[in-house]
């Protein structure tokens, strides 16, 4: 009679556990390079260094592990709402009682211990979208059950966004990717795309410009549907018309309104005007070109006042940097300077380990953390950053492969959602570190300096693999 405890063992995916131990090491590797001070003994014990600490934190993320795996897959599925619940309910205790890193109010100090909850809001999320949609009969494309999806992800978005920690709120839209998969219609990434394009539009051209320019293209669409010039003509006279009673309407006011505004005032009338013609005319497609055309003008604007009303200097600072809007090599843009040099200096096979100069004189600002991928560049050079990128790469792939193989919804939409949040840490801080998006701030998994960040990410990751020792079960 097979063993048990046998079958187990030989049921865990075992290649996915070396990569987590390979990259788990790799990163302590690099920590100890990024923090270790002229003159010290370099060991273990040595509290006051955070290779040292951080040494603990991966024996107490190995120990998590192994409690992971022994506990039941559907215990996981059962308390999937409460796990949710209970870590939504820390978010709002960690703005009144956490104390503020970095212009965040997102960690809880326990003497010397830090905690960052939201951290395991990803997991939690993970779980209860998981449960959402592995309901009986459940489809995604019906409103009431997209609403549900969507308040799932909006809920905790808005509650770390309060703690001020725009980079992990972000995080919560890959969630998208998993409703993508499970049915969630193509005009969504569409839409997600389009919002990228404009938000970056919005940041390079001045809104006066921007705006007319998108309402020509949007009468120029409808002109090649409808193959009839008429449209295009009514419709630049009539918002022409329009825009021109708002200035004045505006001077007769004595009100000093930007171009902008009163041109976003004359869409807003010129949009009403259009829906009821095509409404009554019963022009069904054109309602599509005049909506998409009104929710970009909104989104435009809605940009606008984020970037200028919600965000910090500095997150305003590193965006017009990253655009190329701003140049500050000695401010704002000193981080991404330092790294590039950093990643750039390394070469095809680096300079070795402890070998790093911009490593071990610290120029480069929390390269232990969120820059960690400099020191590997530095280090390692070019094959170095290769490895790293194609042990993410092979997680990734190799999660997506185990979650396909799921006889169980709830097993396979959870395990789509720590494949998704990992490529998005993985992309995003990887991306910041050579310049190609924002510094928002968030960790490399398993490689970046910190506690919460690699328990969480041990705590996501062996869920999956204990729920596909049961892979030929039905998690409910």
């Amino acid at each position: 009679m097979a063993n048990p405890r046998t079958n187990f063992i030989a049921r865990l995916d075992w290649l996915t556990i070396i990569l987590f131990l390979a990259m788990v090491l790799f990163g302590w590797m690099n920590i100890f390079a990024a923090t270790q001070n002229e003159g010290t003994t370099g060991s273990i014990f040595d509290f006051t260094q955070r290779y040292s600490k951080q040494f603990y934190y991966i024996l107490t993320a190995l120990a998590i592990a192994v409690l992971t795996l022994a506990i039941d897959g559907k215990v996981w599925s059962f308390f999937s709402f409460p796990i949710y619940g209970l870590m939504l309910l820390i978010l709002p205790i960690t703005i009144l009682i956490g104390k503020e890193v970095n212009g965040a109010r997102a960690w809880i100090f326990i003497g010397s211990f830090s905690l960052q909850p939201a951290e395991f809001v990803k997991f939690a999320t993970a779980l209860a979208l998981a449960k959402v949609l592995s309901r009986y009969n459940f489809q995604i494309h019906k409103v009431k059950n997209l609403i549900i999806a969507g308040a799932l992800l909006v809920i905790p978005i808005i509650l770390i966004l309060l703690q001020k920690d725009t980079g992990t709120a972000l995080v919560f839209l890959v969630f998208v990717l998993v409703l993508y998969r499970e049915g969630l219609s193509w005009v969504v990434l569409f839409v997600a795309g389009l919002a990228i394009l404009l938000f970056v539009l919005t940041m390079l051209v001045p809104l006066p410009v921007l705006l007319p320019v998108l309402s020509v293209i949007a009468l120029m669409i409808t002109w090649l549907y409808q193959r009839n010039l008429k449209f295009f003509y009514a419709g630049t006279l009539m918002l022409g018309a329009l825009f021109g009673l708002a200035i004045l309407a505006s001077r007769y006011l004595g009100q000093e309104w930007s171009v902008a505004r009163l041109f976003f005032i004359a869409s807003v009338i010129a949009f009403m005007i259009w829906l009821m013609i095509i409404l009554r005319k019963k022009h069904n497609p054109l309602l599509l070109i005049l909506f998409t055309w009104m929710g970009a003008i909104i989104f435009i604007f809605s940009v606008d006042f984020v970037f200028h009303e919600i965000l910090q200097a500095h997150q305003q600072s590193r965006i017009n940097n990253i655009l190329g809007l701003e140049s500050d090599p000695l401010g704002a843009g000193y981080n991404l300077n330092q790294s590039k040099i950093a990643i750039g200096s390394g070469g095809f096979l680096g300079k070795g380990f402890l070998q790093g100069t911009q490593t071990r004189f610290k120029f480069v600002p929390e390269q232990s953390t969120d820059f960690i991928f400099c020191t590997v560049g530095e280090e390692w050079g070019f094959i170095g950053s290769l490895l790293i990128l194609s042990m993410f790469s092979g997680l990734i792939i190799r999660l997506i492969a185990l979650a396909e193989r799921q006889r169980s919804t709830f097993s396979r939409v959870y395990g789509y959602g720590v494949a998704s949040i990992l490529f998005f840490h993985f992309a995003i801080n990887i991306g910041m570190t050579i310049g190609i998006v924002p510094v928002i701030g968030i960790p490399l998994p398993f490689f970046s300096y910190g506690g919460s960040s690699l328990w969480a990410f041990t705590l996501m990751l062996f869920i999956f693999l204990r729920l596909d020792t049961d892979r030929y079960q039905i998690v409910s």
